[in-house]
């Protein structure tokens, strides 16, 4: 499952470089340019989509369009990661042995092309998602057994092994029904260039700068209170800046660069426009590989936990745009414990010294460590060459820091062969559970003490982190179906993770959204999807 989670990261640091341009199909594929006083609403981004195809998509680009354009069994509310009921109608009924998940479908509901939907169609669409073999296949083809429709309006999915977290899995944006009229199952049998399915909004043109959605007028639910969208897909940062401080798009959001969200937010404080911030799910650490010296010995590990000082991080690298995390399960769940703060601090640099001393290292044999990170990152260099400052200058010697960049393709193959002792990085989550900052970072299929992990999350991540304790915490997390039991679980693994410090956390990002004065109901889901439906203007 990992190893397909690194490669998302990889196209979400690359952003447009791993998203080429799709085919166009639409007869009409120039820009999209209608008069403001139409109701409809621009949306400025640099996010190229690679495909529209649910089954396939698999980067914010792709699965943002999709999100707006369908609905899922299960969705979040915005600003909150509880899910809520939307095509189900309740929340699963599980069986005891947490096998068995059986769903209750809406009815009424229809395709963008007049299909009807039920319980059949949800069938077919998540046998496709498996079958077809898409880069997101993984999240269900791992999780589910068999899918079935046991009613014309009941779901009956079994599993193959307990996952308390599974009804998440099914608010993932590509798990959305598509109609069995226009979609095939059959490995690689995609249809990136058109998109039909349930949602509020219908594909009315998809071109290579822009996209046209029509608000679809046999929607079940509550209709867009605009007439419609259009994407304007901008080639750089810089032109979608512009774009936004010249009125051509109603809101941008995704990719502006550091110094241009504080410009923007500038304005907004002078009213010029609107600056909407919300809490992200993404995470930022670094990771240290217990396979390679210094970093076998748990007291360097903990060195450089102290030595980390995140508010000076937020400050110079990030423009204070992110806030500061002492976990690497962030806040927006729960269980999430600040336990890095209380036992590593910020800038402890006394205590790193010492953590450094017991472990043998002193100013004529000092502990030198490499720190890696992908080179199309400017945030991640930025960072790097902070701690290469602060390791320089309040460390006595003890401790020396060698910074190392290299092409991204390379950097991932890299990372889970083992090859780089420390290394940034940024986690985008799949799915909005706990679990998602835990399993694939910890568990391990395959190790022991002495090896370290040679099969497993933790191998692909980099850290070879091997515990029998943690893999048993995390299965018990995933069998229990009690949030206050399994919120005890987490917070075991999180005090696991602050004694053995195969991660240490960084940041937590901030999503920012600006929109022109007069445009309002500006949300995001926490899933980083900028909602279409509720805008206006």
């Amino acid at each position: 499952m990992a190893k397909f989670l690194s490669l998302f990261s990889l196209c979400l640091l690359l952003v447009v470089s791993c998203t080429p341009s799709p085919q166009t199909t639409a007869p009409n594929s120039g820009a999209v340019n209608t008069p403001a006083g139409d109701g409809r609403i621009t949306v400025g981004t640099t996010q190229k989509p690679r495909t529209l195809d649910p089954a396939d998509g698999y980067e914010l680009a792709s699965l943002g369009l999709v999100f707006n354009m369908s609905d899922r069994l299960y969705t979040y509310e915005p600003g909150s990661t509880e899910i809520k009921p939307q095509l189900a109608t309740a929340l699963p009924k599980v069986s005891a042995d947490g096998l068995t998940y059986t769903i209750p479908i809406r009815e009424g509901v229809v395709f963008h092309d007049d299909t009807p939907f039920n319980a059949k169609a949800m069938e077919f669409s998540i046998q496709r998602f498996i079958e077809n073999k898409g880069k997101p296949s993984f999240l269900l083809a791992d999780t589910i057994d068999s899918v079935k429709a046991t009613g014309d309006y009941e779901l009956t999915i079994k599993l193959k092994k307990p996952f308390a977290a599974f009804p998440s899995l099914l608010a993932f944006s590509g798990v959305c029904p598509v109609s069995p009229k226009a979609y095939e199952i059959g490995a690689g049998k995609f249809k990136p260039n058109i998109f039909i399915s349930t949602g509020p909004y219908k594909l009315a043109q998809y071109g290579t700068d822009s996209l046209r959605f029509d608000v679809f007028d046999k929607y079940w639910g509550e209709k867009p209170a605009n007439k419609g969208i259009n994407v304007q897909i901008q080639t750089s940062p810089v032109n979608l800046f512009n774009a936004f401080r010249t009125g051509a798009v109603d809101v941008a959001y995704l990719s502006l660069q550091p110094d241009q969200i504080r410009s923007l937010e500038e304005g907004a404080k002078k009213g010029d426009w609107q600056a909407i911030t919300a809490q992200g799910s993404v995470v930022s650490y670094m990771v240290l590989n217990r396979n390679q010296k210094p970093l076998d010995k748990v007291e360097v590990r903990s060195a450089i936990a102290s030595l980390i000082n995140r508010p000076l991080l937020n400050e110079r690298v990030l423009f204070s745009q992110a806030d500061p995390l002492y976990s690497m399960i962030p806040t927006t769940f729960n269980v999430s414990q600040p336990l890095f703060k209380d036992k590593y601090g910020d800038g402890n640099f006394e205590q790193a010294q010492k953590s450094l001393i017991a472990a043998g290292f002193s100013k004529d044999n000092p502990a030198k460590v490499q720190i890696w990170y992908p080179s199309s990152s400017p945030t991640r260099s930025l960072a790097a060459q902070t701690l290469k400052s602060l390791a320089d200058t309040k460390m006595d010697g003890i401790l020396q820091l060698e910074v190392n960049t290299v092409e991204g393709a390379t950097f991932f193959k890299n990372i889970s062969a083992g090859l780089y002792p420390a290394a940034l990085l940024d986690w985008y989550p799949d799915f909005l559970d706990p679990d998602n900052y835990v399993q694939p970072f910890l568990a391990c299929e395959k190790g022991s003490v002495a090896k370290g992990c040679e099969n497993g999350g933790s191998q692909t991540q980099g850290s070879f982190y091997y515990s029998e304790a943690m893999n048993k915490l995390i299965d018990q997390q995933r069998k229990e179906q009690n949030p206050e039991a399994r919120k005890k679980i987490f917070a075991d693994i999180q005090k696991q993770v602050l004694t053995d410090v195969p991660y240490v956390p960084l940041w937590q990002n901030k999503d920012y959204v600006f929109a022109q004065k007069g445009v309002s109901n500006v949300n995001l889901d926490p899933t980083q999807n900028l909602i279409y439906k509720t805008i206006t203007k």
